[in-house]
């Protein structure tokens, strides 16, 4: 039986993830054993997901996947380049796994691993230091290092290619054995609009809950989704910047993101901003994009250090499974090098669980107090198995 990985957020689910199940399946066999390694109550852009784990392993179970692992927050909220390593390394430590699938708008497998060659080389490095002088952006810098290197800068343009990008250049690194399985993304990964035949997760969301969003969700995750309890980075606000304003100089020293002084700027913004948003206006810079103030932002309020990103990660928690998942995850056990809980079994001693109940609990701080979730998923500590 062929299992397959697919690094995620489903942040909700939508049509664009299950055309990704079925291709999958296509290229595969029907009998294709789909492993998904998703992010947990926050998402790699630096915000809160829409819903709970729970809720959107459950989604993602209900329409064709046999495994959700929980990719650990601080896995989670790392640079694209830190997300895509620490998903592969997760991957490839589960043994049974043997493909990398991910989408890309230039679906070109060979390229992509010559970009990611490029991208390993120190002639790379030292012309991505010559470019960070001229006081670029850092994807501009990126960009301009790939092309001095003789690689096509267009690679580095768009979300899933750059994302693409990595998760191949993480392959290289690793050495892992996974394949890389490289799939076709159409439509704009941030459009607003409803495009119901490449919808975007940020369409999604922009119309939940009182637009027209079910024509963009399969049925089965729309059900689920309906009635569950919604988290937004506007009703965790007053909490965060209570806790930013309390944090002391010698805290926003250790937070991620903070280098280059950025930190300081952060800090000097918090101090008199009424919102988070203020915040990011006050603070940026056309050397940092947004997502990285978002994300150091989070971090910070989670109480999340450069060390606690940078640690491997100790277990990943099982989310849901279907019938052959089940039997999947007895081989994972088996052959595995890192540890499957069962989503409320008690963790070992660690790091990783201590900040792993901290950041659960502040999550909470960003409900919108909103519907409780079904039944079936407000059993805390359950994993979720699909019926059929």
């Amino acid at each position: 039986m062929a299992a397959v990985g697919v690094i995620c957020e489903y942040n909700p689910f939508h049509g664009g993830h299950l055309r990704q199940f079925a291709q999958i399946r296509q290229r595969l066999g029907a009998d294709t054993a789909i492993v998904c390694l998703m992010s947990g109550e926050f998402v790699q852009r630096g915000e809160v997901a829409v819903f709970s784990p729970a809720v959107r392993a459950a989604a993602a179970a209900e329409c064709g996947a046999d495994i959700v692992l929980e990719l650990p927050v601080t896995h989670s909220l790392r640079s694209a380049e830190g997300f895509a390593a620490g998903g592969v390394e997760i991957l490839s430590r589960l043994g049974a796994v043997d493909t990398l699938c991910f989408g890309a708008e230039h679906a070109d497998e060979a390229e992509l691993l010559q970009t990611a060659k490029i991208l390993c080389g120190a002639d790379y490095d030292a012309a991505l230091r010559e470019a960070l002088t001229a006081r670029v952006s850092y994807p501009a810098a990126r960009e301009r290092a790939l092309i001095a290197c003789g690689g096509d800068g267009a690679l580095l343009r768009r979300p899933n290619d750059i994302l693409a990008a990595e998760y191949c250049k993480a392959l290289v690194q690793q050495k892992s054995p996974l394949r890389p399985l490289v799939l076709p993304r159409g439509g704009d990964y941030h459009a607003l609009d409803a495009d119901t035949e490449n919808p975007s997760a940020t369409a999604v969301r922009a119309l939940y809950p009182g637009g027209n969003w079910r024509a963009l969700v399969p049925e089965a995750a729309a059900a689920l989704y309906a009635g569950a309890e919604r988290f937004t980075m506007a009703a965790g606000e007053r909490a965060m910047l209570a806790r930013l304003r309390g944090m002391a100089k010698s805290d926003w020293e250790t937070v991620p993101y903070g280098s280059e002084g950025l930190w300081s700027a952060v800090y000097k913004a918090v101090q008199h901003a009424g919102s988070v948003e203020e915040i990011i206006e006050s603070a940026k810079s056309k050397r940092y994009v947004r997502t990285r103030l978002q994300r150091l932002l989070l971090c910070a309020y989670l109480g999340l250090t450069a060390d606690d990103l940078a640690r491997p990660a100790e277990f990943v928690r099982v989310l849901a499974l279907s019938a052959r998942g089940g039997r999947l995850l007895r081989r994972i056990r088996e052959e595995g090098s890192i540890a499957c809980l069962n989503a409320g079994a008690r963790a070992s001693e660690g790091a990783q669980a201590e900040i792993e109940a901290r950041c659960r609990g502040l999550s909470t701080l960003f409900s919108t107090g909103t519907n409780a979730p079904a039944a079936a998923l407000a059993q805390k500590g359950r994993v979720y198995r699909r019926k059929i």
